[in-house]
């Protein structure tokens, strides 16, 4: 790309419990909660979910209750944000492995279970992606375009999809936004552009126009399973500009980033901003710690 054509929003160094975009989210989740009255945060995600981890810091942070749900089983060492997890002592529920609407409706289930211990819960969705939260990133939009006025596509990693439509209700087009599917949802295509239209009338702004744009040949066989393409991406990034990206998220969307631009959809001049969206801590899970570890092949 050309030089001054790309730049890093650092929404890795957010500050909360090791940083990462969920920050933004509950800045608006957690007065949302409070506001309500509800004593208890509950939410949920993989084994290694960053939301997790930064939903139980602010918890804390906040003086409230934090239960979350793990849709796979505990593992025998607890690595990466596990060990974070550990640290911050929410009340941690295992449920077996379950897709993405299984581990929905976990969240579900445990806050009905709280309701009958007396408790006031406050549930949020993986990713803590409905309106509420994705106001986070329509704020971000708003700020990004203070920092980078000329900014004319930003690039992100697509879990739970709820920054994608943030950025897009606060940028005001599909157009400016490039999503890179993780494997985390299944029904991003049908969830971002109705999620986005909702949080731009909930924040007072038009609907977005433009086509949705989602990349979904990045995430390889499945959500968290390496991919070359994502190590490759990763050893750039680090060998280049010292900038770590995780496995999970921001690997494989630099990989979609770079797929984009050598096939010709990014323009040698397009002013791109990739929002880095954290995860550093899932490089120290094993499986991934062993994957780091081994010299790729040099082409």
């Amino acid at each position: 790309m050309a030089e001054d054509a790309l730049w890093v929003k650092r929404d890795d160094c957010t500050g909360l419990a090791g940083g990462g975009n969920k920050a933004r989210k509950l800045e608006y989740l957690c007065e949302d909660a409070t506001v309500h009255g509800c004593d208890t945060l509950v939410t949920g995600g993989g084994r290694q979910s960053n939301h997790v981890r930064m939903t139980a810091a602010a918890a804390n942070k906040l003086g409230l209750h934090c239960t979350v749900v793990f849709g796979s089983d505990p593992p025998s060492v607890p690595t990466g944000n596990v060990v974070l997890d550990s640290l911050l002592a929410p009340e941690m529920v295992w449920a077996g492995p379950l897709d993405y609407y299984g581990v929905e409706a976990a969240i579900d289930h445990a806050a009905r279970r709280l309701i009958e211990e007396g408790r006031k819960p406050y549930a949020m969705p993986i990713g803590g992606a409905s309106v509420t939260g994705a106001l986070g990133y329509v704020r971000a939009a708003q700020e990004l375009i203070n920092q980078h006025a000329d900014v004319e596509l930003v690039v992100v990693p697509d879990g739970s999809g709820g920054t994608h439509a943030g950025l897009v209700a606060g940028l005001g087009s599909h157009d400016r936004v490039l999503g890179v599917d993780v494997g985390t949802r299944p029904d991003l295509d049908e969830q971002v552009p109705q999620k986005a239209a909702e949080t731009a009338r909930s924040a007072g702004l038009s609907e977005p126009v433009g086509k949705i744009q989602i990349d979904h040949d990045r995430y390889g066989d499945g959500y968290g399973v390496p991919t070359d393409e994502c190590r490759a991406a990763l050893d750039l990034a680090a060998r280049l500009e010292g900038l770590v990206l995780d496995p999970v998220y921001s690997g494989k969307a630099m990989a979609g980033l770079i797929a984009a631009r050598e096939e010709g959809r990014i323009e040698r001049n397009t002013n791109v901003v990739f929002l880095h969206t954290g995860g550093m801590p899932a490089l120290f899970a094993s499986t991934y710690a062993e994957w780091i570890a081994k010299r790729p092949t040099v082409k």
